[in-house]
């Protein structure tokens, strides 16, 4: 099958995150098996969801992983011109949801299977497919776990994110966090006798945006990134009662995509510092007066790109010598690195087209994928020096 049927008939299941991505898994096992090739799941706790991991060629260390996601974002609400699970072609794109983030890559990749398993590979060639990347970059934790403990060590993992088939060595990492403050109701006539909560995650949001400014402003940036310093973000925010009652809760979720040369730890801990300070003050006029923090997601680890260098080599060789980028957007390929194993993004399709209505690959990108993916069974049949 050609990349473009393969693509076809991935989009084809909607695997939409809040959805089951099995029956998406099931028919790629049942593709490799019609090859020979075993895989094995990963399953999310709940057993609805499941992460596949396959190895084609030998039980050895040095191979590359090519890791993509499996689920793709909703389509609530968004003008489409055609049936979003269905591939369609129209002037030199295919339009569809995933073809572009990132089933695209994916069916480059599975199109190189009967090929694969025809070389004399020296280094295995890994296919690491996840669940739940749209919302937290979730199932490919316990996916890489697997692969670490019980298997011999890869190379180099290439996350195929849409880059228009430029190499990304840099990326940032993201938390997502929601605060609570909970103050003391009060009528609105009576103003000192409560503490309005809604009064205090304002300032609250407003400190958030300050530590920001006042990080850039002290140097903490990476100018290979076009918003070069860690970004802090308030995205939503709720509570109140009524207009004639102070508030008592309030609660606002934000986010932190902090450089990989820093960590979270290193952002949050300004913002933790200026909450406690608040809080203390807080109760010394009420002691039901509160503010808490909660992860809503776990810290995804930004890429540094100087500790790929093994994965920028294989970049070269199997694409010749690139300009390399950085994105601000986090991907799994900080939690590959995270876990010991070099990590690179590169996969065809934009993320400008990324979560749009309408989103489409354009038929040369997804040729440009296929040869990319194409040269990678050559290059494996190599013993390395």
């Amino acid at each position: 099958m050609t990349p473009q049927d393969l693509l076809a008939e991935l989009v084809s299941f909607d695997t939409v995150s809040r959805h089951s991505n099995l029956e998406l898994i099931e028919y790629i096992e049942r593709y490799l098996n019609a090859f020979g090739v075993t895989s094995q799941r990963i399953e999310s706790d709940d057993g609805t969801k499941a992460n596949l991991l396959a190895r084609i060629g030998p039980n050895v260390e040095g191979g590359v992983v090519l890791s993509g996601h499996t689920d793709v974002v909703p389509v609530d609400g968004q003008p489409w011109s055609s049936e979003p699970f269905t591939l369609t072609e129209r002037d030199g794109k295919l339009y569809g949801r995933g073809s572009c983030d990132m089933k695209g890559f994916i069916a480059c990749a599975l199109a190189e299977v009967p090929t694969w398993v025809t070389l004399d590979l020296a280094r295995p060639i890994w296919l690491a497919f996840s669940y739940d990347e749209e919302v937290g970059c979730v199932g490919a934790p316990r996916m890489i776990e697997r692969l670490v403990a019980e298997c011999p060590r890869p190379a180099a993992v290439i996350v195929g994110e849409p880059t228009m088939m430029r190499p990304v060595t840099q990326q940032k990492g993201i938390t997502s966090l929601r605060t609570t403050v909970t103050g003391v109701e009060a009528h609105s006539s009576q103003v000192d006798q409560g503490i309005s909560a809604i009064h205090v995650a304002a300032r609250l949001v407003a400190k958030i945006e300050d530590i920001m400014v006042e990080r850039q402003a002290a140097g903490c940036c990476n100018e290979a990134f076009n918003v070069a310093h860690s970004s802090l973000h308030v995205g939503k925010i709720q509570g109140g009662t009524a207009i004639n009652i102070m508030a008592r809760e309030c609660s606002f979720d934000w986010e932190i995509r902090h450089l990989p040369e820093e960590t979270f730890e290193a952002v949050f801990e300004h913002v933790r510092a200026y909450s406690e300070s608040l809080e203390s003050t807080l109760k010394a006029r009420d002691a039901r007066a509160a503010i808490t923090t909660e992860f809503l997601t776990h810290t995804v680890p930004g890429l540094a790109g100087s500790e790929n260098l093994r994965a920028i080599a294989l970049c070269d060789a199997l694409l010749g010598k690139t300009p390399l980028d950085a994105v601000a957007y986090a991907t799994e390929a900080g939690q590959f690195q995270n876990a010991g194993i070099e990590a690179i993004i590169c996969g065809p399709g934009s993320i400008t087209q990324a979560h749009q209505p309408d989103e489409y690959i354009a038929c040369e990108q997804l040729a440009l994928g296929a040869d990319f993916i194409r040269r990678l069974g050559p290059h494996l049949t190599e013993t390395p020096a």
